[in-house]
């Protein structure tokens, strides 16, 4: 019976020198193939290699570009509400302006209305007809309101003429004028505020030629 012979390993363990540089000269070894493994160490150490939670140039330039979207809608929000609140004061600009305007075109129509009434109290006033009496009173507090809301007379004698505010009903000419002046008030006028309710009626004297 033969004897059964176990086979023998004869190999003996390759030993593989991975080191870069050759010990014995000092070169640097060529790179041979590496293994998965290998290839994945080295390129861990490799500078250019992305480490988890790091940014590329790409994920930078877009942050940087969003930065700077988002910069430039703030910088718009805040022109539009710049804007907007311009517009707003001058829309309470106008709405005070026209308020204003609106309550003394009524107090001026009130006044004109009550005019006749007034020119009235000026004649008798002018006839001595308001020295005494309840009627004096009358006539003291009705001109007392009128000038409580700015009403102003226009037109006194001796004063130059001025187309803006007077109508000339008679004219003759004067040795004494230099220029048309108002000799005589025939009816007067009167304005409110800057507005003229109605222009007063005057005799005036020209000058000679």
């Amino acid at each position: 019976m033969a004897d059964e012979q176990t086979p023998q390993n004869n190999e003996e363990p390759v030993i593989r020198d991975k080191r870069r540089i050759d010990p014995e000269t000092g070169a640097v070894r060529p790179t041979e193939a590496s293994s998965p493994a290998d290839e994945g160490m080295i390129a861990a150490e490799g500078p250019d290699v992305e480490t988890p939670g790091s940014l590329s140039d790409d994920d930078l330039q877009r942050l940087l570009d969003g930065s700077a979207a988002e910069g430039d809608l703030a910088a718009e929000r805040l022109a539009d509400l710049q804007r907007l609140q311009a517009e707003y004061a001058n829309y309470r600009k106008r709405v005070d302006r026209d308020r204003d305007l609106a309550r003394e075109l009524g107090i001026a129509e009130v006044l004109k209305a009550l005019l006749p009434a007034l020119d009235d109290l000026t004649l008798a006033e002018a006839h001595g007809d308001l020295e005494e009496g309840p009627m004096a009173l009358i006539a003291q507090k009705l001109k007392a309101g009128f000038e409580k809301f700015g009403l102003v007379s226009v037109g006194t004698i001796g004063e130059p003429f001025d187309p803006n505010l007077h109508e000339a009903f008679m004219q003759q000419p004067s040795a004494e004028v230099t220029v048309t002046t108002i000799t005589d008030i025939i009816q007067p006028g009167y304005r409110l505020g800057d507005r003229l309710i109605r222009a007063a009626k005057v005799a005036v004297a020209v000058p000679e030629e």
